[in-house]
């Protein structure tokens, strides 16, 4: 049995690879590396270089290496964008997810993890936010990832296929081997572009938001370790191999900490004062989301190990600091 993992040389789909392979999994990759790289799959996966919308290449990948599970992680995710390039979005999360379960079903695939977002509960009025609580996205990013959750659920309802939907809050950290991180320097994410200006790597660190209904003004996030999220995967990949029903859950602490509490946290760890700008909103962006995870510890009996803002942080200032010899190849 082999697990097809797409968009395993990015940021989260590479420490799924990495989970897998120190499993004793058999693991296949593809990723077109619009995104990702190549030198971050584990050495023992089989890496492909392509796109998981090409019907015909998945085909041949599911035939040649036994593939009895899809992993899928390829995708576009940084919210203002999406709201600039909706169209983009809807092609690239939404058009070659309906290709990759069409192939998944047409090859007799039937089990499939997906990677899903907290963004499509959008401006949500729980808090925590349940699996149960109401989907309204507020950007294209939220609504082309629910598109997918839709076609998945609406499949498996036609089709021997069971999935897991994995919905993620803040993720953020890195491998604590350091194998894997995020290393996209076009990153978005709040504690990878703190580390950043923490290194000296930015002139500064931008606030984007002070006005939100909450204690200091700023957005508040749960923030989750990357490995403790790829274990979630595993988790969710036995329970559908030993027959579990397909099923949703959130993935994150149950706790969040708003913008300034993290940009404080990094100056701890990393020591350095670095300078901050306060700028307005962007486009998309909640308020407060905070994970309701208990059906993921009760179902799964997922219990995270590096459920610590600190640690999370450190873990990512020395992924970032060892990108530095790197450079040239991830400008």
């Amino acid at each position: 049995m082999t697990v097809l993992v797409t968009g395993g040389a990015g940021y989260i789909g590479s420490h799924m690879v990495l989970a897998l392979v120190d499993a004793g999994q058999d693991v296949v990759v593809l990723d077109n590396l619009s995104t990702g790289f190549s030198w971050m799959v584990h050495p023992k996966a089989h890496f492909v270089q392509g796109d998981c919308g090409d019907e015909a290449l998945v085909a041949d990948l599911i035939k040649k290496y036994g593939v009895d599970a899809i992993a899928h992680f390829a995708g576009s995710i940084v919210v203002p964008d999406s709201v600039v390039d909706p169209l983009g979005y809807y092609f690239n999360n939404t058009v070659k997810s309906h290709a990759l379960i069409r192939t998944a079903v047409r090859n007799k695939v039937g089990r499939f993890i997906f990677s899903s977002t907290a963004a499509i509960y959008g401006d949500a009025k729980d808090s925590p936010i349940l699996e149960s609580s109401p989907l309204n996205p507020v950007s294209p990013y939220g609504t082309s990832k629910l598109m997918t959750e839709l076609m998945l659920r609406d499949t498996a309802a036609a089709h021997p296929l069971n999935y897991a939907v994995l919905r993620y809050f803040n993720v953020a950290g890195a491998d604590p081997e350091g194998r894997s991180g995020q290393s996209s320097q076009r990153a978005t994410h709040l504690i990878k572009v703190a580390t950043q200006a923490a290194l000296g790597e930015r002139s500064h660190l931008d606030v984007f938001g002070t006005d939100y209904p909450t204690a200091d003004g700023t957005c508040i996030r749960d923030y989750i370790h990357v490995s403790d999220l790829a274990h979630a995967h595993v988790l969710a990949l036995d329970y559908l191999r030993s027959g579990g029903a397909s099923a949703t859950f959130n993935c994150g602490y149950s706790r969040g900490y708003s913008v300034l509490q993290v940009v404080e946290a990094v100056k701890k760890v990393s020591r350095v004062d670095f300078k901050t700008c306060l700028e307005d909103r962007r486009a998309g962006d909640p308020a407060t989301l905070i994970a309701g995870a208990d059906r993921i510890r009760h179902t799964l009996g997922w219990a995270p190990a590096l459920d610590d803002l600190e640690t999370i942080i450190a873990h990512a200032l020395v992924w970032e600091e060892s990108l530095k010899g790197r450079q040239t190849q991830i400008d």
